[in-house]
């Protein structure tokens, strides 16, 4: 579901007692395991594409593959985008990106994410 994450982080951030730096952290570091498991799901478990469970569909996985192809790794930094993020990182495992690389693109742009979404919040709901 799109928007859970953001909803639930503005929503622990307006409490009296909330601390944005661990709260940034939590989502952050959140979001990133979901995307860790995608890489592992493209790099280790891709003959289950066709499982109910999947998380990736084949039609958002070639989508992925062709924005991939063009843009190379930085795309990466686009993985909290809805749609086409997971596939982004599943692709990523799927291609052999190296482990440290995916990681560090990925944590960029979802710690990104997060940080533009308090500072908005702070700044124009205050």
């Amino acid at each position: 579901m799109v928007g859970v994450s953001e909803a639930a982080l503005i929503l622990a951030s307006r409490q009296p007692d909330a601390q944005l730096i661990a709260l940034f952290l939590a989502a952050t570091a959140g979001n990133v395991l979901g995307a860790i498991v995608n890489f592992v799901l493209g790099r280790f478990l891709l003959r289950f594409e066709n499982s109910r469970w999947f998380p990736v569909s084949p039609l958002n996985r070639k989508r992925a593959e062709a924005l991939f192809g063009r843009y190379g790794r930085p795309i990466l930094l686009f993985s909290w985008l809805p749609i086409v993020g997971d596939p982004l990182t599943l692709v990523a495992g799927l291609l052999r990106t190296p482990f440290t690389v995916f990681l560090i693109y990925v944590t960029i742009g979802k710690a990104a994410r997060y940080a533009v979404l308090l500072w908005a919040w702070d700044t124009f709901a205050a």
